[in-house]
């Protein structure tokens, strides 16, 4: 995680250190604006608009292409910021963006398909729920009309991911956590995930997490209605939740995101090179 690391103890002031009541979703997005104007790498992906109490938003989309590392790129989808009080993620996304922009080849290989602000009406309110008063973690794949959740789903129908990575604040645990989709793989990749994570955050020992058993830091059922791909989906992607605790320090939070995340997109990375040479 070297590579991670050093590049954010260089520029320590792009780290976020607050959380404002109201927030301007203008203003935070600027940072990936100003990357996307310049960049041969990462692409704004305009359109995905919905009306909220009269007044009209879109669903922030950028598109990171790393370099070529294969026939085909792996394509896997980041959410942040699903429940609008939970900004942690979507700030690690930021930074995150920005190493990459720094160093592509970390990327080498995948299409990443970003999405820092899934509850936009949330964010800027500081919420958990949106605007309309819903919990949108609890609506995916359950018919609901909610415009945000509508529009993630048919991303997920339309990019077919190879993985699924959302990003959270969990304001009643002290240790940093993951949730994998059931699957051997999702859980292979948690693991050095938090172990690399932990050099930032604790895990701690828990029986239970969210109110599911726990093994090693990491469980590995689901809410039902949580962000995730269609049930109907086949193959089945990897499908990944990471949770910081609320109180730490915002740039150790963050530092333990960006690096749980190279953390994957590495070991999948390897996975994926190990299946086409068996």
């Amino acid at each position: 995680m070297r590579n991670i690391l050093e590049l954010a103890e260089t520029q320590p002031g792009r780290v976020a250190t607050q959380k404002r009541p109201h927030r301007s979703l203008t203003d935070f997005l600027a940072r990936f604006e100003s990357i996307a104007s310049h960049s041969p790498n990462l692409v704004a992906i305009r359109g995905a608009k919905f009306d909220s109490s009269g007044q009209s938003y879109e669903l922030p989309r950028y598109l990171f292409i790393g370099p070529q590392g294969g026939s085909e790129p792996i394509r896997v989808g980041v959410f942040a910021t699903i429940h609008g009080d939970e900004s942690d993620g979507a700030y690690a996304l930021a930074e995150f963006i920005r190493i990459l922009e720094a160093k592509p080849y970390l990327a080498s290989g995948y299409c990443l398909s970003i999405y820092p602000i899934c509850n936009p009406t949330g964010f800027e309110d500081n919420t958990r729920h949106s605007r309309t008063g819903k919990d949108l973690n609890r609506k995916f794949w359950t018919h609901s009309r909610q415009p945000e959740v509508r529009l993630l789903e048919a991303e997920f129908i339309a990019n077919t991911f190879q993985g699924i990575i959302s990003l959270h604040t969990d304001k009643d645990s002290d240790v940093f956590y993951g949730l994998a989709r059931g699957a051997v793989l999702a859980r292979e990749l948690l693991k050095p995930a938090l172990a690399a994570a932990e050099s930032f955050l604790p895990q701690g020992e828990r029986r239970s997490i969210a109110g599911f058993q726990a093994d090693d830091g990491y469980a590995k059922d689901w809410f039902k209605g949580r962000l995730s791909a269609s049930p109907r989906t086949r193959p089945r992607p990897f499908e990944i939740a990471l949770a910081t605790p609320k109180y730490p320090p915002v740039y150790l939070k963050q530092l333990a995101l960006v690096t749980a995340l190279q953390s994957v997109l590495t070991e999948y990375r390897q996975f994926i090179s190990h299946a086409a040479n068996l």
